[in-house]
């Protein structure tokens, strides 16, 4: 399991991307647990084991990256990664973009990591999905998603929807 772990958390800290904040109303915060993601895949429900989600956040001069990662038992995992984060409010992901935000779900095969499967969003020029960040505090991070995403070796799709997170900072 700590395997597993360690190769979840490199592939996850390894995301970056291009997406956009605007002034829209964030929205509801959603239905997540205390210190979980939770979400639909394909209409499948997918929710995060509380010892492998963490929320991040980081300055470098005056851009900030929030990384919002949630991963259950079985090594399935979702990353929301927000650079040039500026706090409540709504990031596309993808489309014309002047903030970085990425989406990836892994489904990571400890047994065989090199059969691990990627789908991440963006994969083109068009808006992939949003993050509605609607509370945060120096603790806790709290919002709703929902992407489309595109895995680069099959070109398979997976469709993430009912998305939310209720996370702590580490």
């Amino acid at each position: 399991m700590k395997n597993l772990k360690r190769i979840a958390l490199t592939f996850f800290v390894s995301v970056a991307m291009i997406a956009c904040k605007s002034d829209d109303d964030a929205g509801s915060g959603g239905n997540a647990g205390n210190g979980k993601v939770q979400a639909k895949v394909n209409g499948s429900d997918f929710e995060s084991n509380r010892d492998f989600t963490v929320a991040n956040q980081s300055s470098s001069g005056s851009s900030t990256t929030v990384t919002i990662q949630g991963s259950d038992n079985d090594g399935k995992g979702i990353v929301l990664v927000i650079n040039g984060f500026e706090g409540e409010g709504s990031y596309d992901i993808g489309g014309s973009n002047t903030v970085f935000v990425v989406a990836t779900y892994v489904e990571a095969n400890a047994s065989n990591p090199m059969n691990s499967q990627t789908w991440s969003a963006p994969f083109d020029s068009t808006v992939a999905g949003e993050v509605n960040v609607t509370s945060v505090t120096s603790s806790k991070i709290e919002g709703t998603f929902n992407f489309n995403a595109k895995n680069n070796n099959d070109n398979s799709m997976r469709n993430i929807t009912e998305g939310s997170f209720n996370v702590n900072f580490n």
